[in-house]
């Protein structure tokens, strides 16, 4: 393991750190470990640790996991399309962040484009579905229903019509002009219905595409999740804001790994970005629910909802080509 390395920030201080914060990076470690040894065709002994086992948890890198892989391979990457029609797309599939809904959708009105959207018959086709009892939206984050901004009863009304408000408005020619992720993420967040974190998800997913090429590591927002996981690992942050944390985590996460002894592979030589970070942290809230009950989060949640299940369906997985990443090195 390579020492001797050169920190912009040798010590926490004022930061105060919990057990929990060593518990961090070791989460980060195994789940990397298990990503890297299925990656590799390896199917058994994945982990040693029982919580993990039991449990399901979150890749260590938001891109790897499978909902991501399928926006980035299916979604962005699947043809060549104009920054209006990329936009729709994204901000369509993140809406309900749902594969099946998606593959729904484009059986029934071909290539998923501005050209073949109409707010009333993509509305009236998801009522049929949900009239048949089909689940439209992930579990994983939702959004305000917009039934009072929009005069809708049904949430998906809104939401079509809440994306047709972002293309009149000019919204993806905006975002693409941004000259910050911290600018685009401002155009988004001033859209009813979008909060500030589900605003920083939309234009981390957008900066996937060809739209716009903003570094990961320049601005960041934590969620509720990633509050409550900070909380959990910090009896006491200095001063220094949740956003700063982060930022000076993804830092030093070199530091962290070899202070722990722990081999930590990249994502084929790309370091856990913010999103990656705070990402992190909500499954490290998660984790010591289980591992370190004693400490109290935000939530005053308990238990782990959803154990893990083996899904039989690979993934061929698959990076935005501007990060260039190595998937020869985590192949091995």
């Amino acid at each position: 393991m390579k020492k001797n390395k050169t920190y912009r920030f040798k010590s926490l201080d004022p930061i105060t750190p919990t057990i929990a914060y060593d518990t961090y990076w070791k989460f980060a470690f195994w789940r990397q470990e298990i990503f890297i040894k299925r990656l590799r065709g390896e199917v058994e002994d994945l982990t040693s640790d029982e919580i993990i086992k039991t449990y399901k948890f979150t890749n260590a890198y938001r891109a790897c996991d499978r909902v991501s892989q399928y926006l980035i391979k299916e979604v962005i990457y699947s043809g060549r399309f104009s920054t209006r029609d990329m936009f729709f797309r994204i901000l369509l599939f993140k809406l309900f962040n749902r594969i099946e809904t998606w593959e729904l959708l484009q059986a029934k009105f071909g290539i998923i484009c501005v050209e073949n959207f109409n707010v009333k018959k993509f509305s009236n086709f998801l009522d049929s579905e949900m009239n048949k009892g089909r689940v439209l939206y992930s579990n994983a984050y939702m959004m305000a229903s917009g039934s009072k901004e929009f005069c809708v009863t049904r949430k998906h009304h809104a939401h079509f019509m809440l994306l047709n408000m972002m293309l009149k408005d000019d919204l993806p020619q905006k975002i693409e002009q941004s000259s910050s992720m911290a600018e685009a993420y401002r155009h988004i967040l001033a859209y009813p219905l979008i909060g500030q974190f589900l605003a920083y998800q939309y234009v981390t997913d957008i900066n996937y595409s060809e739209i716009t090429n903003f570094s990961e590591s320049e601005f960041t927002v934590p969620g509720p999740g990633a509050r409550d996981g900070i909380r959990k690992c910090f009896t006491s942050l200095g001063g220094i804001s949740e956003s700063d944390l982060i930022k000076i985590l993804a830092d030093r996460q070199e530091q962290e790994f070899d202070r722990l002894d722990l081999d930590f592979k990249t994502l084929g030589g790309r370091r856990l970005q913010y999103i990656d970070i705070q990402n992190i942290f909500c499954e490290t809230d998660k984790y010591c629910r289980i591992a370190h009950p004693e400490i109290a989060g935000i939530s005053g949640r308990t238990k782990i909802k959803q154990l893990f299940k083996i899904n039989s369906k690979s993934i061929d997985y698959f990076f935005p080509p501007k990060w260039k990443i190595k998937m020869g090195d985590l192949r091995g």
